[in-house]
């Protein structure tokens, strides 16, 4: 599916100058004798954790979740037994979250100590562990350890459903400029699991920074379900629900602007493809012939009547972009991403003159 498509674009793919702020460095990989540090803080090893300390409560027929395989316990299943539970499930649960928290205190430590993120004064925790409340445990518990040590760092919850906010930091990839006229965009969230698209109300009547931005409707599909999947298929229903959002906004009279932000894994090239980091999609996602912008450009190539502009960066940028409008007393700050894998990166507020 290769496609040598030039479309308009009014900001560099995974650049590192965007309109708020620039990004210092994003998708950093840290390794020691045991492999990637980063996956001692991801969903993953939380209930790799668990499954461990699950393992003596079974032989002695006391385990909480009744012998429930770990792949089946949902976040509400955990929330319960961390709120709503018995002795046993509580203590389970807050020794999960201890565990936990030590590693992702640890990996926050090797982070600081890295040239790109040197005087990073917060972090927003984001990803699908940060949505419940054993998450909102674990960022806490951090805290406190990592201040007991003497670091002196803010750990805060992502304010919008992890969800959401990768759809709604695709507002921040382009300029102001070309909202003018216009109440929202398209936004596309890809993961390992799910692809999501959205249209993001604006709300710049509210606030002109887009501080009450929200998603107003959603499409989600879950390719991790389908058996058999490609990434041609991938695309194809990327541009169904892109084209079925279109219809439903502008049926409700949404003045779409002609933009759509990708918020995607890996390393996003200047040219819309992917270099690494993209393995857990359907189908190769990292080949040279393959150019998810210009695909979607060639498959909608306008947006009401003007010429649609796409940009695409790493998820865990854009999903820390929908914070823009909440960092403005702090000049570095950055983002970590606890799901599958831990992502990450780190910003610097640009000044109101541009710089």
């Amino acid at each position: 599916m290769a496609d040598d498509t030039t479309n308009p674009t009014i900001a560099v793919h995974g650049a590192a100058r965007l309109p708020s702020v620039t990004v210092d460095v994003y998708n950093s990989e840290i390794k020691d004798e045991d492999g990637f540090l980063g996956d001692r803080a991801s969903k993953t090893a939380f209930r790799e954790i668990l499954e461990r300390l699950r393992k003596p409560l079974r032989k002695a027929k006391e385990d909480p979740f009744d012998d429930k395989p770990g792949d089946y316990l949902t976040r509400g299943d955990l929330d319960d037994a961390l709120t709503k539970g018995d002795l046993m499930a509580a203590g389970l649960m807050h020794s999960a979250v201890e565990e936990f928290s030590q590693e992702l205190a640890t990996v926050i430590k090797r982070f600081l100590r890295l040239k790109a993120f040197k005087d990073t004064e917060r972090f927003v925790i984001g990803g699908g562990f940060r949505g419940g409340r054993v998450g909102e445990v674990a960022i806490g518990r951090t805290t406190m350890i990592l201040r007991g040590e003497g670091i002196d760092i803010d750990l805060v919850p992502i304010r919008n459903d992890p969800d959401e906010a990768g759809l709604i930091g695709a507002a921040h990839l382009a300029p102001k400029w070309l909202f003018k006229g216009h109440d929202a965009i398209l936004g596309v969230d890809i993961g390992g699991t799910n692809i999501r698209a959205g249209v993001v109300d604006l709300n710049l009547k509210k606030a002109g920074d887009m501080s009450k931005a929200s998603v107003w409707k959603y499409e989600l599909w879950r390719h991790a379900d389908e058996k058999k999947l490609d990434r041609e298929d991938a695309v194809e229903s990327l541009v169904e629900m892109l084209e079925k959002l279109i219809k439903a906004a502008t049926k409700e009279k949404f003045k779409l602007a002609p933009f759509i932000g990708i918020g995607c894994p890996g390393m996003i090239q200047q040219d819309g493809s992917i270099d690494r980091g993209a393995q857990n999609l359907p189908g190769n996602w990292e080949s040279s012939k393959f150019n998810l912008p210009s695909l979607l450009h060639k498959a909608i190539p306008k947006i009401g009547d003007d010429d649609t502009a796409i940009v695409m960066h790493n998820d865990a940028v854009v999903q820390g972009l929908s914070e823009v409008p909440f960092m403005t007393d702090v000049e570095h700050w950055g983002v970590l991403t606890i799901g599958t894998g831990l992502g990450n990166a780190r910003y610097t507020n640009r000044k109101p003159n541009g710089d």
